[in-house]
């Protein structure tokens, strides 16, 4: 099925309707058919195939809302959702299996506990517009796979991608359980005043504290994705060119407006200058006759994000040692590097969210590690390109969401793996399975039989002292650690984790011998009379 490629004028839902909009989701999940997991098979094959029918249109309304070429539309959005989806769609029976594989005294065995995986209800998703589509496709492929019905609220400021995303959801998916709302505030704000079983917010900061709030008022739990001020390091260990071209990469794509590339780089002092040739001679690597002029480079999303951009470069005290061209008129803004001397400057304060950065040199690399964590202690991501143990110094000393060595933010590129913040980036990861584990509930579950009671009459008054010390023996284990808390690993130590089953005593050692010998007898007993 081809879509028609001419994209509607953007249009709110009206504020009266999404009361019902809510409602109708609510109603259909209480309905039990997203808990049939054929019936989530089938929205999901339904969803492939209307990203498949639409591609050709959301690559024009990406090319519309950010000048996004078709390359990074497809790669960055349109594939990358699409793997998740598929990895759902495979592995979606083997996700939903009850989990027995659990720790517990093993006198519970005939209880049978295991961990049923429920879906939490009806759900909010508020996406963002730098990738209007992989942001809002995803999260909603982890509703639909743990069984849950969702309401899209995709950003009005990529207008064109959330009128077609709108189509897609109601053309192709279950029509009481999947909703888009499109609008600004006046319709979040609505949504926001509505229940929700779980709230999946991509954005900044600011909002997220809104988000957090209301949903505070009916305990609603939250994911949030939102950004940082992500640090890079180079050291005398780097490959200098492959680093420039690779963080030149992870700052050009979709004119640096990626929650994960790097805000600044901390360069070891002498290799500075060097870096700074590489930058420049990638740059002309990559366009030859200027980004302006590049069919593969996009655009700021609106005025009100070009301004606050533009508002970094002529606020810094730093030196622009790259780039620095502007045009409000086309919303472009070259890809820019400025060296900066002070980690109070504009660009190391701000989140650049565009394709401007900086570097600040260091001397060692407790100077860059304490850089890093005065900055942002916790960033989005982190990104490394040292020796093997100057790599892992700055993983072990500096937080982040998550992390790349020797790339720019590869470890957010693979869809399949889970991605997510920490701290003030953000709370909760999706992506692959962690899309599943994010919208369900893990339910305890055990099986208590009839023929248990006389195992547990130490809960039973009148309590019994010998009751209680029976059920201590069974379910008590000698540690293995001295009073130091050091471990124990003598031969004793081993001899009576063997011998002993485990048992804190020798009384409850023979206990638990008793009750083996008498499973075996039973066992064998039955084995007989089956021959």
């Amino acid at each position: 099925m081809a879509a028609d490629l001419k994209i509607p004028a953007f249009e709110a839902t009206p504020i009266d309707t999404i009361a019902k909009v809510a409602a109708t989701a609510r109603e259909s999940f209480r309905s039990q058919k997203t808990k049939d997991v054929e019936w989530r098979l089938v929205q999901l094959r339904k969803l492939y195939w209307g990203l498949t029918d639409y591609s050709e249109k959301f690559q024009a309304a990406l090319k519309q809302d950010l000048n996004k070429p078709p390359h990074d539309a497809i790669l960055s959005e349109i594939h990358h959702a699409t793997q998740d989806l598929n990895l759902a769609i495979k592995k979606l029976k083997e996700w939903v299996k009850d989990d027995k594989n659990l720790d517990y005294p093993w006198t519970f065995t005939s209880m049978k506990p295991r961990i049923r995986k429920e879906p939490l209800g009806t759900v909010l998703i508020i996406g963002t517009y730098n990738f209007p589509l992989m942001l809002n496709v995803s999260p909603l492929v982890g509703a639909i796979a743990a069984g849950c019905t969702a309401v899209v609220k995709p950003s009005e400021n990529a207008p064109a991608s959330a009128m077609v995303l709108k189509e897609v959801i109601e053309n192709y998916l279950d029509p009481s359980s999947f909703f888009v709302v499109n609008g600004a505030v006046p319709e979040t704000t609505a949504l926001l005043d509505e229940k929700w079983d779980k709230i999946f917010y991509t954005g900044n900061g600011a909002v997220a504290r809104i988000i957090s709030k209301k949903a505070a008022e009916t305990l609603t739990p939250v994911v949030l994705e939102l950004g940082g001020k992500n640090p890079s390091f180079i050291s005398k260990s780097t490959d200098l060119a492959l680093a420039a071209r690779r963080l030149m990469w992870g700052k050009t794509i979709n004119a640096g407006q990626v929650c994960l590339s790097q805000n600044y780089v901390a360069v070891q002092k002498d290799l500075v200058e060097d870096f700074i040739k590489h930058l420049n001679a990638t740059y002309n690597e990559f366009y030859p006759n200027g980004p302006k002029a590049s069919q593969d480079y996009a655009r700021i999303v609106n005025e009100r994000q070009f301004d606050r951009i533009k508002n970094l470069l002529d606020s810094t005290n730093g030196k622009i040692v790259m780039g620095g061209e502007t045009d409000r008129s086309e919303l472009y803004i070259s890809p820019t590097v400025v060296l900066v001397d002070s980690i109070e400057d504009p660009m190391m304060q701000n989140e650049s969210f565009g394709p401007i950065w900086s570097i600040i040199p260091y001397n060692t690399i407790d100077d860059a590690i304490n850089i890093m964590n005065k900055v942002d202690p916790t960033p989005l991501s982190l990104t490394t390109f040292g020796s093997k143990a100057e790599n892992e110094k700055i993983l072990s000393h500096v937080t982040s969401g998550g992390a790349t060595i020797n790339d720019a933010w590869m470890h957010g590129a693979i869809a399949t793996i889970p991605f997510g913040g920490v701290g003030e980036s953000g709370t909760g990861s999706y992506h692959g399975r962690a899309s599943f584990d994010c919208f369900t509930h893990r339910r305890t579950i055990v099986e208590v039989p009839g023929w248990m009671d006389k195992l547990l009459r130490v809960r039973y008054a009148p309590f019994a002292p010998a009751d209680f010390k029976r059920h201590l023996w069974m379910t008590g284990s000698k540690p293995n650690f001295d009073r130091d808390g050091k471990p124990l690993s003598g031969p004793g130590y081993w001899l009576w984790l063997v011998f002993g089953l485990g048992g804190p005593s020798a009384k409850g050692a023979l206990v638990r011998w008793l009750v083996l010998f008498a499973a075996a007898c039973a066992g064998l007993t039955q084995y007989r009379r089956s021959w």
